[in-house]
Parts: C-alpha cells; sequence; structure tokens
C-alpha cells in the first residue's frame, strides 16, 4: 500500500533541505541512542562491579582485599584502592617535600578524590552529545516542518485551488 503521505513519498518528493534535514536528526537519532546503550550497559556493569566491592571490606588483608575485586584495569573500586595504596607509598617513601605538611590521611584522600574525579569524567562522556541533540534536534524538526508546509503552500498557490481541503490536506 503506497501512500501519499508515507515517509517514502516525503523523501522522493523531497528536495536537497528536506532530505538534509531528515538525515541529520537520523544521525542524531543514531548517535543518541548509541551514547543511551552504551551508558546504559556501564550503568549494568558498576552495579555488578558494586557487589563485588562489598566484599572488599570482609577480607583479611589488602593483597586478598585487590584479588576479590577482580583483575579488570577498568574496574573504579580497584582502580581507587591501587590509587589510595600508591598515595600511602609515595607518602611514606619521598621525604623532604611539601606534602610533608600533610597528614597521610589528607594525601591519601586527597589521592581518592583525583581518582574518583576522573571516574567520574568518564562517566560523563557522552552526555554532551545528549544535550547538544536534545537542545537543537526540536528546532532543526522545526525547521522541517516549516520548510514542508512552504512547499505545500507554495504548491497549492501555483495550482490556483485555495479550498479548505486543498490547504488543510498536504499539511496534515
Amino acid at each position: 500500500m503506497d501512500s501519499h503521505f508515507g515517509l517514502m513519498n516525503v523523501w522522493n518528493q523531497g528536495d536537497f533541505v528536506t532530505r538534509a534535514v531528515a538525515l541529520l536528526l537520523i544521525g542524531m537519532s543514531l548517535a543518541s541512542w548509541i551514547v543511551i546503550l552504551i551508558k546504559a550497559l556501564d550503568v549494568i556493569r558498576y552495579k555488578r562491579l558494586a557487589k563485588h566491592s562489598q566484599d572488599f571490606w570482609h577480607s583479611e588483608d589488602f593483597a586478598t582485599a585487590l584479588n576479590k575485586l577482580g583483575k579488570d584495569d577498568g574496574n573504579p573500586f580497584r582502580a581507587l584502592a591501587l590509587e589510595g595504596r600508591e598515595a600511602a607509598a609515595h607518602h611514606r617513601n619521598t621525604k623532604a617535600h611539601l606534602h610533608d605538611a600533610l597528614d597521610v590521611s589528607d594525601w591519601i584522600t586527597r589521592a581518592l578524590r583525583n581518582g574518583i574525579d576522573e571516574f567520574t569524567a568518564r562517566l560523563q562522556t557522552g552526555l554532551a552529545i545528549l544535550a547538544s541533540v536534545g537542545s537543537t534536534a526540536p528546532f532543526i524538526g522545526l525547521f522541517g516542518t516549516v520548510w514542508g508546509i512552504y512547499h505545500a503552500l507554495m504548491s497549492i498557490g501555483s495550482a490556483g485551488q485555495a479550498t479548505i481541503d486543498k490547504v488543510a490536506g498536504p499539511i496534515g
């Protein structure tokens, strides 16, 4: 069943601007869905890792605790544990520097906050795409609508039949 108002008819009868707007909106939609799916998979993965991170605190020593977090380098909980260990070792092994004025707990706290900030920045990747698409897509769609209405009214005007069924039919 071939509809006069179908998407294929719009594509076939459309000009360069109509097709460009359609392609731009399709591209923005695909980019959004890709970011959404990647973020959903990340959330599922991090929730699974968070369940295993509880075992970290019930370990006898630090080496056993690290093993319970797994060997995955992308595990943010493992990365934070390693960051804390490295900060403590760095503070203990380095002397006569500015960091001597800081207590070891403050030094480790700063290192852990830096690790959390890095992970948060990693979590926020792709959000700029969603924000850009969310703020521009309505205006691009509105432009496409106005462009279509303009062409519909131009074709009605050139036909010389400005009755209500001719005016309202192409618009919707």
